[in-house]
């Protein structure tokens, strides 16, 4: 046998078979097959084809999306044209619109300022290339795992969404910006880009761009900006009405606590040195606005106007800011220029620059005509571009007592009864002892204080209006019913989401805050005899000679016409001989109530004649800090009372108003036997006919006008409205139990009658004392924790 080794692919020969021997086969072995789950997965050559064609999907889509999306025309909103306002005859009123936006260059920012920018919102801009996909993913992320909305743009993104895109959230947007900002990067250089970065972002307050901004803020031009200045325009970037401090105290601590983020990026980035962040201090912005022909009233009323639209859905914020419409409102030039001159020259020319307290008098008014609801007349301010919230519509200062009136008017509306099962009349008389517990109220104990604690008595609900009574209309409260007098005064006009609008016997002293125009429209409610229809303040808008369709509204009986008829009946009292006579400048038959705020922080007088409403506040505010301030002093006066400077100002402009036109009284209905009541003298005004007032009505033993809410001239007057629980104004502490003697600085209390279980004596037609009745039930209301309320702001 052979020693050579095998040939390979030979076997070795079997001796029993004859012939060669078989070659081996060369075929592999088969392969088994896949079962069970494995059958699902893929293998290995899949996932790699899927790879490399999600790949050249990936690139292809790409180079496909670079060429196909090209760099567009400046959009709609970077070329918004103007918005015109008219008056309601067609007279020129303001003129809006981006105008409000003056590029500058680059060099003309100070590097401090570009870094602050760039500390707040891109501070690899310069670094990095026009999208950064790893901050967008980022972004992604944390919004699909709940850590918050966030966004992923660069400033180049940021900039073409401004200048060529729009606001829009979609994707394809969003893929558009990705495009563009990559060609833009490639084909413009980083100083152009943030160049246009500066002059498109939007800071508040209408401002387009840094110079806008640094002149709204700060009355100066970009290029003087300090470095702490730049830090707070950049932080308005994120959110400018969320950190707007200029009248918007809520604002401060979040607006700093961002501003101070913006500062320690800029020394973590080597922009700005240790020292030189220690030194800085928050730059309070002015109360400023560089806006083109909105200075003086004009700037109110378009604030207003855009307000009235966005909130009704006539026209969205975005639309309207693109310009081009006409906007024809309710307001009457003479009108409006009469307010104007009436402010100017019964508060304004009497402001002393050496008077602290003159600088916080702030004057908001507001005037409709019942008929038609439409405000022919407003006053938000001095100038609104020194002074950029709007008086009139704001809502945050109390009432006081010009909410007394609602009181009234819903005792009548719903024949409510005395505690002793009487109705409620003019003459129906109540005990107006200072700090007397308000009786039938099942929740805490209720004792407010009367003007200069005086003792009134037993007095008629007549003569509690002209002298604003609060003993007694906290009482009024708690027979209606908080919760119908709260109704009704929502039914009269003021908005359900008033502010301190709750249900308690302080209801009727004020402690709401409502707005000059809110208040307005409900004494247009009652002078239009308790038919009520929402304010109007635009008349027409269009663009392009197509007229958009405004709300439509129509007149509702809220309040019996005998009911709000009666009240007028009563309010004309005050106007005659009460806390309001100074509106009897008017020249026409008026009603009308005094009101003042907690501390005099507001002055008020409502009131109406047949044609117009109106209502005028003077409040107290500091214009650093946006504080309400006490007038104490104020126009060279012991204390601002709603009889004073609004009162005057009120009856000037309603004579300069309606000049000119048919002097028309009072055309009332009133509710059964009230007629008779009127037509004699109040029984509790003189010594007759009230045989428990041996004083003859004056309870304080002086001048019968010369209390809270008379003219204010000679000192001695005191609080008229809502207090929170305390004693005199500016105290705090719980009211003192009844019977706890009186420690005002008026004159000394008149201990009056015996004290009336049921808190009243009723009145017969003829105006004699009737005996006092058994205690009844009261309307049951829900006790709601204190009744003074939240407190006073």
């Amino acid at each position: 046998m052979s020693d050579e080794p095998p040939q390979p692919g030979w076997e070795p020969r079997d001796p029993t078979v004859t012939g060669p021997p078989r070659k081996a086969s060369s075929r592999p072995a088969k392969r088994k097959k896949r079962t069970g789950w494995r059958r699902l997965l893929p293998t290995w050559r899949m996932v790699l084809g899927g790879f490399l064609l999600a790949a050249l999907l990936l690139v292809g889509g790409f180079f496909a999306g670079y060429h196909l999306v090209d760099i567009p025309a400046a959009n709609a909103a970077a070329t918004a044209q103007s918005n015109v306002f008219l008056y309601e005859d067609g007279t020129p009123l303001a003129q809006k619109g981006d105008v409000n936006r003056e590029n500058v260059r680059l060099s003309q920012v100070p590097e401090t300022v570009q870094h602050a920018v760039l500390a707040a919102e891109d501070r690899d801009f310069y670094s990095q290339p026009g999208v950064d996909p790893d901050a967008m993913l980022r972004a992604a992320w944390n919004t699909l795992t709940g850590k918050g909305t966030q966004g992923g743009s660069t400033i180049t993104q940021q900039f073409v969404k401004n200048y060529y895109l729009g606001q829009e959230r979609t994707l394809v947007r969003k893929v558009k910006e990705f495009f563009i900002s990559i060609k833009l990067d490639r084909e413009k250089t980083k100083d152009d880009i943030f160049q246009g970065y500066l002059n498109t972002s939007f800071y508040g307050r209408n401002a387009y761009g840094i110079q806008a901004a640094a002149r709204a803020y700060y009355g100066r031009d970009a290029q003087d900006l300090t470095t702490a200045q730049g830090a707070y325009l950049a932080t308005l970037l994120n959110a400018p009405s969320a950190y707007d401090v200029g009248g918007r105290p809520e604002n401060r601590a979040k607006a700093i606590g961002r501003w101070n983020y913006v500062l320690d990026a800029m020394v973590k980035e080597k922009w700005l040195s240790p020292s030189a962040r220690a030194a800085t201090t928050f730059p309070d912005p002015e109360e400023v606005t560089a806006t083109t022909g909105l200075s003086g009233q004009r700037g109110y009323i378009v604030q207003a106007v855009e307000n009235y639209l966005t909130d009704r859905h006539v026209i969205d914020k975005k639309t309207l800011a693109q310009g081009g419409y006409r906007i024809t409102t309710t307001l009457e030039q003479d009108k409006q220029e009469s307010l104007a001159q009436a402010v100017d020259q019964q508060v304004t020319q009497r402001l002393d620059d050496g008077n602290e307290t003159d600088r916080y008098v702030r004057v908001g008014g507001v005037s409709i005509d019942p008929a038609t609801s439409k405000v022919v007349a407003m006053y938000g301010g001095v100038d609104y571009t020194r002074q950029f919230v709007n008086n009139a519509t704001r809502r945050d200062y109390q009432v006081g007592s010009t909410f007394k009136p609602f009181v009234f008017a819903a005792a009548v509306h719903h024949s409510s009864l005395t505690q002793g099962g009487k109705r409620i009349t003019p003459n129906t008389r109540y005990d107006g002892t200072n700090k007397r517990q308000v009786q039938g109220w099942t929740g805490s104990p209720y004792s407010p204080g009367n003007e200069d604690d005086v003792d009134y008595g037993s007095i008629t609900v007549r003569t509690a209006t002209d002298k604003s009574v609060n003993a007694v209309y906290a009482q009024l409260a708690v027979d209606v019913g908080p919760a119908k007098v709260e109704q009704t005064a929502i039914d009269l006009g003021l908005p359900a989401d008033t502010p301190d609008l709750n249900p308690s016997p302080s209801i009727a002293l004020g402690p709401a805050t409502a707005s000059v125009l809110d208040m307005a429209q409900a004494y247009a409610t009652l002078a239009n005899h308790g038919k009520h229809r929402p304010y109007a303040l635009v008349a027409k808008i269009e663009k392009d000679g197509r007229e958009l369709p405004l709300p439509a509204t129509k007149s509702e009986q809220v309040i019996d016409r005998e009911a709000a008829d009666t009240t007028t009946a009563v309010l004309r009292g005050v106007v005659e001989g009460g806390t309001g006579t100074a509106a009897q400048a008017a020249g026409r038959p008026a009603a009308g109530k005094t009101g003042t705020a907690e501390d005099d922080k507001a002055a008020w007088f409502a009131g109406y004649t047949p044609d117009l409403a109106t209502v005028i506040t003077v409040m107290g505010q500091d214009p650093k800090t946006g504080a309400q301030k006490p007038l104490y002093g104020a126009l060279g006066l012991e204390r601002m009372n709603g009889g004073g400077a609004p009162a005057e100002i009120w009856g000037q402009y309603t004579r300069a108003a309606l000049e000119g036109s048919t002097v028309r009284d009072f055309d009332l209905v009133l509710a059964k036997g009230v007629e008779k009541e009127l037509e004699e003298p109040d029984p509790s005004a003189s010594g007759s006919g009230d045989p428990e007032d041996p004083d003859g009505g004056d309870a304080d033993g002086g001048d019968p006008d010369s209390t809270r809410e008379g003219r204010g001239r000679d000192g001695g007057d005191e609080y008229d409205g809502y207090r929170g629980p305390g004693g005199a104004p500016g105290t705090s502490g719980a009211q003192g139990p009844p019977g706890t003697p009186a420690t005002g600085g008026g004159a000394a209390p008149n201990p009056g009658p015996p004290p009336v279980a049921d808190g009243f004596v009723d009145v017969g037609p003829g105006g004699q004392a009737g005996p006092a009745e058994p205690a009844g039930p009261a309307d049951p209301v829900m006790p709601l924790g204190p009744p003074g309320g939240p407190p006073v702001r």
